[in-house]
């Protein structure tokens, strides 16, 4: 099996620009309207959009890999980490907070040059025990193949199917180089089209033993933001991926056992980001939704637990809200649960549902 790396004149990647011209053109168009939009919503908005968009972001991509995150953690070390004055946060623990240290620094910092030693310090966010569950890995360096050339494998014991070998860890070093360079100093490439190569060039060299996916994705983002001209983010390319995570995983493989020729694999990546530039509309309606609710709520007096499900509930709550459930997330008793629920149904801010009963469930009266 050659891969794509084992071709003679790798990394001169080639691609139909007449094929994708048109597609280019439909994403950077979105992508400027989706900008003017948000500018227009005014600072509070654009936060709250943010803190919304950059959570998703975080906990779609380690989705992709099978690590599911606490969406409050995410949340919270977010709004701690950019200064959001945002009620209601919680404690994040220390792989929450790495997650969000190397998204927040390949975003807020996307004009920073991209170095290795910048590279480690992502990795040792990822995995601050050292360890990748179980299994203790090589963390803030390149890897070294000490238990044999790293492969992309599914399957059972015994039915194991390669998908993809890496380089050996023998090239990575010039290898590394000569990407650092490349995504430093190219300049004449469009941000967008840079971007869906950094993602397969980087995923290619898979130059970490884990935690390759999740770095390439805020590579993605950060020349996004490039592309963008700004920092903030109102779309999630993650979140895409994870709806797509089979063709995904096909058109990489497919890409990465072929020639340099990679226009079927930016052809995907320009659909899908178009993809996730459409689907911000919705975050952006829940957005000024839930802003409108607060607007309105102003001057209401709210403990804080209130505050806390309230913004649960406007944030899309799974399942039916009821005194149990609000007595468990707020780590109150069942009857002082009662008494917050029977405040705000007087306030006019929460509904009964029609059950009664020990079933009595509530929505919020927008």
């Amino acid at each position: 099996m050659k891969y794509i790396y084992q071709n003679e004149n790798w990394p001169s990647f080639i691609w139909d620009g007449t094929f994708l011209q048109t597609l280019l053109g439909e994403v950077r168009n979105r992508q400027g309207k989706l900008m003017g939009k948000m500018e227009a919503m005014g600072f509070v908005l654009q936060e709250q959009a943010l803190l919304d968009i950059l959570t998703i972001d975080i906990l779609k991509s380690s989705e992709i890999e099978g690590e599911i995150l606490n969406t409050d953690q995410v949340r919270s070390s977010i709004a701690r980490r950019l200064g959001m004055d945002i009620a209601g946060l919680i404690p994040s623990n220390r792989n929450v907070d790495g997650v969000v240290e190397m998204m927040l620094d390949a975003t807020q910092n996307f004009t920073d040059p991209l170095s290795k030693d910048r590279l480690y310090g992502w990795h040792n966010c990822l995995f601050p025990t050292g360890r990748s569950g179980m299994y203790k890995i090589n963390v803030g360096q390149l890897r070294k193949d000490d238990n044999g050339s790293m492969q992309v494998v599914s399957g059972g014991f015994g039915k194991e199917k390669v998908h993809f070998q890496a380089p050996d860890a023998i090239l990575l070093e010039k290898e590394m180089n000569q990407f650092l360079d490349w995504f430093n100093n190219e300049k004449t490439l469009d941000p967008v089209l840079k971007a869906g190569i950094a993602h397969l060039w980087f995923i290619t060299l898979h130059p970490f033993d884990d935690g390759n996916g999740r770095i390439a994705r805020a590579l993605t983002d950060m020349q996004l933001c490039k592309a963008d001209g700004s920092s903030k983010r109102f779309y999630s390319m993650s979140a895409q991926i994870l709806l797509q995570r089979n063709e995904y995983y096909t058109i990489l493989e497919q890409t990465q056992k072929g020639n340099l020729d990679i226009t079927n694999w930016l052809l995907w990546f320009f659909e899908n980001l178009l993809a996730a530039l459409h689907a911000t509309n919705t975050t952006l309606e829940q957005v000024l939704l839930k802003a409108g609710f607060w607007e309105k709520q102003n001057n209401t007096p709210l403990n804080e637990r209130q505050k806390i499900l309230l913004n649960k509930m406007l944030d899309g709550f799974e399942g039916k809200l009821t005194t149990t459930k609000w007595a468990k997330i707020t780590k109150c008793s069942p009857d002082t649960a009662l008494r917050d629920i029977q405040d705000l149904i007087s306030k006019g801010i929460l509904m009964k549902d029609d059950k009664g009963g020990r079933s009595t469930s509530y929505t919020v009266s927008l």
